[in-house]
């Protein structure tokens, strides 16, 4: 996961929602898809009420930050334009083998996802330092948002992905639900 939209639960949720000053559940229901749409109207970004890399990054939850294949936009071009390769803002194949070189030379856990701790070292990431790494990390509050996943429903997969960050914390991302079809 690294986008959010309705049907998700999770901490980044639950940041998302504390950030907008929602009732903070951790559930993406209709009320914070409105509240996303309205801030990202309101800060000249695409307003589809999908919490992406460019709205983490205009909300300044940098922590939330994970660009990965298939993710687009702003952000996945300015990642292209610091490793020095094609940037036309759709992170594809070609990105993620410049992000794998670029953790493999820099010491970092290699799995061609650019995520706070990979940002940091990145020059043209300077709102990414050793703090939006540390707030990458699920805090004590949250712990009840990891939730065990659901079964399959009549087709529909219900995704919870298992990420633990470079330190062996707990990641933000490491346990969200949600219903793709």
């Amino acid at each position: 996961m690294s986008i959010l939209k309705r049907g998700m639960s999770g901490v980044p949720v639950k940041r998302v929602q504390e950030r907008l000053d929602l009732d903070a559940d951790g559930i993406f229901g209709a009320g914070t898809e409105k509240a996303v749409r309205e801030f990202q109207q309101a800060n000249g970004l695409t307003a589809d009420g999908i919490a992406g890399p460019d709205t983490f990054t205009a909300m300044g939850l940098n922590e939330l930050v994970l660009l990965r294949k298939g993710i687009r936009g702003d952000t996945v071009r300015k990642l292209q334009s610091a490793l020095g390769i094609d940037a036309d803002g759709k992170f594809g194949p070609g990105t993620e083998k410049a992000v794998r070189e670029f953790q493999q030379a820099n010491g970092l856990s290699v799995d061609g996802m650019a995520g706070p701790e990979t940002l940091a070292k990145l020059d043209n990431f300077t709102d990414f330092d050793e703090e939006t790494v540390k707030g990458a990390a699920v805090r004590p509050d949250e712990e009840q948002y990891e939730i065990e996943s659901i079964p399959e429903v009549d087709g529909t997969k219900v995704i919870a992905a298992s990420a633990v960050d470079g330190s062996g914390s707990k990641s933000v991302w490491g346990r969200v639900k949600g219903w793709f079809s």
